[in-house]
């Protein structure tokens, strides 16, 4: 039977409350309903949009944004390209063309359409390949969803078989890819892996309904706060992505937890104590590590990027809170249903079996701890290597699925044009101090720079005092050769000019992107230092070990290291790509960073619920070796469960169009698998062994000024008995 601490004398604040969800779980419940109703209807009475707006404050690119929204609105909003190809020449199919454009032009919020056949250099030089571009009255981030969703209907509409119409541009690109849908086939597989684990059909059910439970709660609040808050147009992707990762996990280590109490004799109510005070109480402490994680994503400077951690973070702290209140008020409901509807032959019980596989693995790691300790070691740095090639930067439309109109729409550009003309870049001219003169001498040395294919005429707002050259490079948008590009033009070339008064700025997407790279690189080193030594606090005030959380940051980078490396050999050397649905191409610059706090705190998770049960069993036995074997035991099966859970929710975002969705998709399964097989199966008990009682280690000053968050079951003088009164 299993061994479970015994409850203390003195109740805590976290024993009270499980005791009072035990007791009014009717009470919680109904509340918790009569909130997501709350929240559902302040969705539909106050929700906003996601954003499609790229900002990036103090940055050149985003000087000349603000500009152009402050003095020329119809050429600071979104542009979307439409490309025609006309085998038998582009005049043949003018009328039809001009049609097409027609229809456009009655579309909600477009201002000004530039025809191929009013535009110079707009037809290609074989006479095949036409482009036009449609200007936005609104910013980016305001164009309605609606709006591209026409652009696009109509591009398909006038496509025939002797003319191709398709749309792009940046308009389209953010608006083509589905918010939600490919997380079903997570769910799906979740069911799966629950009725594995617990062999009950209702204990299955219940961390199912809890995560979706707080993912419509989550999704309600982003929605609601999308109103005031620029949150990107694929938060809801990722919260979904996060959401029920989380979501399932968290809850089914308080089901788990609540199993063995009654597996062990305990009544429900004593159960559910001890699920909330033990699995509840790592819970609260791993979301804890995994929101802040999120939330230090803010040290980057990008609003983006910021917002993105804010629905993160959301999702995860609303994953814990379910985890405390409904998923204990459910379970005290259930109570000994939980193991009703079983699966044949899949029924398992909880807790320490020293007949298990898991307790024979543990004895037989600590049986050989150099050599599986050296071998897990081994594995990780070889997954890691392809980092020494990362090459990052921003992907655009030529990386996506050829299914999507904007790849199509670059194709035939790059066709027509060259590639440069899928990313061109814009230098835009404030004349408020006068020097409108000089707009020919620097058109004159633009054009002359080495890798610039284009310059077009200028184009002034009304009032005459800012002025938009586009400028088209030789080289695609995420060519390394078009970022030193932008980098001449601004430090060699504009700068060295006499521009009388003028300010010369270099604009557009392709210069934001290259702007936001440096940003990131800048800011990296910070969210490192703070994420890990946030982490390390918390995990040595928690577990009172120096050893433990240094253990637990160089496991966690290692984890890390290797989804960085299973990233490069896929999306950027192309190994499986075509199976993955997407195209060879650089790393997305602010994947890593954004990976790294999601990584880090998820893998927290892990390295919480582990170490937990070690250390429970270790203040009930004094013995490493037995706490180690025990804890591996007890929790093996729970976090494979919960791993799997994760790996499966995680790779069914790759069924997605979208390549960065696919990146976060991979890499953050690759990371959780690797976690909680190599480093916690293998690396964890291998190290714990060799350490033994160095294991504990801490410092004398240490311990006294950093407060005791024990998050293990039993007092620290030993087991108390439990008083015989209990609930039902």
């Amino acid at each position: 039977m299993p061994v479970l601490p015994e409850l203390r004398p003195e109740r805590s604040l976290l024993e009270r409350w499980a005791r009072f969800t035990h007791r009014r779980r009717g009470t919680v419940i109904v509340s918790w309903i009569v909130v997501l109703v709350a929240l559902v209807f302040a969705l539909n009475r106050f929700g906003g949009e996601f954003s499609t707006e790229f900002s990036l404050p103090g940055s050149e690119s985003q000087r000349a944004r603000d500009l152009l929204e402050e003095r020329f609105p119809s050429r600071a909003g979104g542009d979307a390209s439409i490309v025609f190809e006309a085998p038998a020449g582009i005049e043949t199919a003018r009328p039809a063309i001009e049609a097409t454009l027609g229809e456009l032009a009655a579309l909600p919020n477009v201002a000004e359409i530039e025809s191929p056949f009013e535009s110079a250099g707009f037809i290609s030089e074989d006479g095949t390949i036409a482009r036009a571009v449609l200007h936005f009255d609104l910013p980016l981030r305001d164009i309605p969803r609606s709006t591209a969703k026409g652009v696009m209907s109509i591009a398909d509409g006038n496509s025939t078989g002797d003319l191709t119409v398709v749309a792009g541009g940046n308009v389209i690109q953010f608006n083509e890819h589905p918010e939600i849908g490919s997380e079903l086939y997570g769910l799906i597989a979740a069911v799966f892996i629950l009725m594995i684990a617990f062999g009950s059909v209702v204990a299955m059910g219940l961390p199912i309904g809890a995560a979706l439970f707080g993912l419509g709660a989550g999704f309600a609040i982003l929605g609601i706060l999308s109103r005031w808050l620029g949150f990107p147009d694929f938060s809801a992707q990722f919260a979904a992505m996060i959401g029920i990762g989380v979501g399932i996990d968290y809850s089914l280590l308080v089901v788990t937890r609540f199993r063995e109490g009654l597996h062990a004799g305990r009544n429900v109510e004593d159960s559910v104590v001890i699920a909330v005070t033990t699995a509840g109480r790592a819970v609260i402490f791993a979301g804890l590590v995994v929101a802040l994680a999120f939330m230090g994503l803010f040290v980057m400077g990008l609003p983006f990027v910021a917002m993105l951690g804010t629905a993160g973070a959301i999702v995860v702290v609303l994953a814990v809170v379910v985890a405390v209140t409904i998923t204990p008020a459910a379970l005290s409901l259930v109570g000994h249903r939980i193991d009703s509807l079983k699966v044949p032959f899949l029924h398992q019980n909880e807790g320490i079996d020293e007949s298990s596989v898991w307790f024979r693995l543990s004895r037989a790691i600590q049986a050989r701890p150099l050599i599986y300790a050296l071998g897990s070691v081994a594995v990780l740095l070889a997954l890691s290597i392809p980092i020494l090639s990362m090459d990052l930067g921003f992907t655009d439309a030529g990386n996506g699925s050829a299914n999507l109109q904007s790849r199509r729409s670059y194709d035939l550009l790059a066709r027509g044009f060259g590639p440069g003309f899928n990313g061109p870049l814009v230098i835009v001219a404030d004349f408020a101090e006068g020097g409108q003169e000089t707009i020919p001498a620097v058109q004159e040395a633009v054009a002359a720079t080495p890798g610039v294919a284009r310059v077009f005429p200028p184009v002034v707002n009304p009032a005459g005092d800012t002025a938009v050259i586009t400028v088209m490079p030789t080289t695609k948008p995420q060519d390394d050769a078009t970022t030193d590009l932008v980098k001449y033009l601004r430090g060699d070339v504009l700068d060295a000019l006499d521009t009388n008064g003028a300010q010369y700025w270099v604009s557009g997407a392709t210069a934001g992107n290259i702007d936001a790279a440096t940003r990131i690189g800048q800011r990296m080193p910070l969210l490192f230092v703070g994420v890990i030594g946030v982490s390390f606090i918390l995990l040595t005030a928690v577990f009172r070990s120096v050893v433990i959380a240094v253990k637990a940051s160089i496991m966690n980078l290692l984890s890390i290291g290797a989804a960085y490396g299973v990233i490069v050999a896929i999306f950027q050397w192309g190994w499986f790509a075509g199976i993955v649905g997407v195209d060879k191409g650089p790393v997305e610059v602010f994947l890593p960073m954004m990976m790294f706090a999601i990584l880090f705190g998820l893998s927290m998770d892990y390295e919480v619920f582990l170490i937990s049960r070690i250390r429970e069993e270790y203040l009930r036995t004094g013995n490493t070796e037995i706490a180690v074997a025990n804890g591996l035991t007890a929790t093996a099966r729970v976090i494979t469960a919960a791993a799997a859970i994760m790996v499966t929710v995680f790779l069914s975002f790759v069924l997605g169009p979208d390549r960065i969705i696919k990146e976060f998709g991979i890499g953050l399964a690759t990371a959780i698998f690797v976690d909680a097989t190599i480093v916690r199966l293998f690396l964890v008990p291998s190290t714990m062994e060799l350490l033994r009682e160095a294991n504990w280690w801490m410092p004398r000053w240490l311990d006294r000024i950093l407060p005791n968050l024990h998050i293990e079951g039993p007092s620290e003088h030993g087991p108390v008995t439990l008083p015989a009164a209990g609930g039902k």
